[in-house]
């Protein structure tokens, strides 16, 4: 029997809650136990010791390094000898419990509206999700062009307690302003006077952008000679509205509203930035909606990041050694000047869209390539590795590491090596990173985001010669201990791991095999190179524990690291496949010499 939306959602909701207790809060117990009587499965146990009670979990697939998938769940209290089942969501709000319960008594007491928040976003997102696979079920069967990949992603991260939550989208406005559901919009746009237009750019001029972008769609409302355009995403735009300043300018004559105008957009997997197939720019903007874990607002920093990062990749000439390996800028920006307010609220970053229609087929994000498919239907990533194996007549296995090995190339190690040249490393989570997969294999990967670069301390001095303007912006220079754990979660943990399970878990390879080549590869790195790259290699490869990112305990305590000092997360350490891997084979070279 084919499970409803619902059941989907639910069951989905349940399993990244869970995959995130077992890395943050307690790793549970394995062992082969019945779920019903006298049939033993795969299972997961854990003790929720604040309500003398404990949950046990069928395991489906299991993954080393990634999301593991479970099944049934049943739930034994007190001394009760026999295991009940219990709906997902009634599994998700015990775990819940003992999560705040382990906090202790006192402490317990003072987050119980943290706790009664996260439940409400978990129940956000699972009713998001139960809407994205109705939207889903409804559309026509999904293309394999970008826009298609930047609105596959039904269920969100795996590794998020509240993957689709989007607290401040209202649900009839999602039909428009959600990716999953396929909508479109067109910008609201307002004239402001020039005196208030702040911008700066690359080779790049953002009010020409603007006003290019108004003029393109029909009937384009016309501006006065001391005018400038000024794009707004819709939503943001009626929170603008509301602001008593911004009132305040329209009432002064320096701004006035010109409405919806100019092309449609779409909303990309980020929500916040859009994209238009006919246009030479997305554009990405401050929302008034809480997505996963912050409300996303465009930093003036990270404004000047962009542009910066867009002067040193120009002056640098490194990218033009990577032909398989590109940088989406974000070489302009825009915003009006508010007295008292670092932010007003109307900036604007004008990224690069290289994926323009006639140059849209055959891109995703690692997102999108690895989340987890609806039931009865194949991921993105294994129907990708099975054409290649037809193609190329090889079985699954040798196709898949085929396809892992050309992955590496492009995605894993320009990224080490960029690190290692010039002191610069990426946030290269799984969702910042297209590939071109259009001739099956991934064979150029494309990098996206102004907010994710870290720059080494180490190599200031020789960034201050090709970019001296990035040593004045804010949350730019970290020590090199700092980029490690950050590059390496992202990297490492998010990316390249959510490529080995997902392959696991389709059965396309054992992700024992997939771990080793991943090592080989770090290991040919730290041989290779000289400076902070090689540290980072030797780093993957020798550290018993990595750093995981903790969005539960972000969550349980209620933080918006958008909020903190440098943006800081809080994080995790979990085993790390690599190191355990390399100590199994160690320890199987020994026994087989000792026989």
């Amino acid at each position: 029997m084919i499970p409803s939306a619902r059941e989907i959602a639910e069951q989905a909701t349940l399993e990244s809650f869970v995959n995130c207790y077992l890395r943050e809060i307690d790793p549970g117990t394995f062992g082969r136990r019945p779920v019903e009587p006298g049939v033993p499965v795969d299972c997961i146990e854990l003790a929720l010791s604040s309500q003398q009670a404990a949950l046990r979990l069928e395991l489906v697939s299991a993954s080393r390094c990634g999301p593991h998938r479970f099944g049934r769940a049943v739930l034994r209290r007190g001394a009760e000898a026999v295991w009940r089942p219990v709906a997902p969501l009634d599994a998700l709000t015990a775990l819940l419990r003992e999560a705040y319960g382990r906090f202790g008594e006192d402490k317990a007491k003072r987050l119980r509206g943290a706790e009664l928040e996260l439940l409400g976003r978990a129940l956000d997102s699972y009713q998001s999700i139960a809407a994205n696979i109705e939207a889903r079920a409804s559309a026509p069967a999904p293309d394999d062009d970008f826009l298609a990949a930047e609105r596959s992603l039904t269920f969100g991260h795996w590794l998020h307690p509240t993957p689709k939550s989007l607290q401040g989208m209202a649900s009839w406005q999602r039909p428009a302003y959600a990716p999953e559901h396929q909508g479109s919009f067109r910008l609201a746009f307002f004239a402001a006077k020039s005196s208030i237009v702040r911008h700066d750019g690359a080779g790049a001029v953002a009010p020409d952008i603007a006003r290019a972008l108004l003029a393109a769609g029909p009937d384009a409302p016309a501006l006065a000679d001391d005018e400038i355009a000024a794009p707004m995403h819709p939503l943001q735009a009626e929170a603008l509205l509301l602001d008593p300043q911004v009132l305040a300018l329209e009432e002064a004559g320096l701004l006035r509203r010109l409405g919806p105008a100019g092309p449609a957009f779409a909303a990309t997997s980020s929500v916040r930035t859009v994209y238009s197939p006919g246009e030479p720019w997305m554009l990405k903007f401050s929302l008034p909606v809480r997505i996963t874990n912050s409300v996303r607002v465009n930093r003036r920093h990270e404004l000047a990041a962009g542009v910066a990062m867009a002067r040193l990749f120009q002056r640098s000439g490194w990218l033009r050694t990577r032909p398989r390996f590109r940088i989406i800028q974000d070489p302009a920006w825009m915003t009006l000047d508010l007295p008292g307010r670092s932010e007003s609220g109307f900036e604007v970053i004008f990224r690069q869209n290289p994926f323009m229609a006639g140059r849209d087929r055959g891109v995703a994000t690692i997102a999108a390539l690895t989340a987890a498919p609806l039931p009865g239907e194949r991921s993105r990533l294994e129907t990708l590795v099975r054409r290649v194996a037809a193609d190329r007549r090889l079985r699954p296995a040798q196709a898949a590491s085929v396809w892992f090995e050309a992955y590496l190339d492009c995605a894993l190690e320009p990224p080490i090596e960029l690190y290692d040249a010039l002191g610069v490393a990426l946030e290269a989570h799984q969702q910042n990173v297209v590939l071109d997969v259009s001739q099956g294999l991934p064979t150029v990967c494309h990098y996206r985001d102004s907010q994710g670069f870290y720059l080494s301390e180490a190599y200031r001095a020789s960034l201050d010669r090709v970019a001296p303007e990035a040593a004045h912006i804010s949350g730019l220079y970290y020590d090199d201990a700092e980029i490690q754990r950050r590059f390496g979660y992202y990297l490492i943990v998010n990316q390249v791991f959510s490529v080995i399970s997902r392959m696991g878990h389709d059965g396309l390879a054992r992700e024992d095999d997939l771990l080793e080549a991943l090592g080989r590869r770090l290991d040919e790195l730290s041989r290779r190179l000289t400076g902070a790259g090689r540290a980072f290699a030797l780093d993957a490869l020798e550290r018993p524990t990595i750093t995981s990112k903790a969005n539960l305990v972000t969550r349980l305590l209620d933080i918006d690291e958008l909020e903190t000092r440098d943006e800081q997360a809080v994080y995790a350490h979990m085993p790390n496949p690599l190191f355990e891997r390399a100590a199994e084979a160690r320890r199987g070279e020994g026994h087989a010499v000792a026989v």
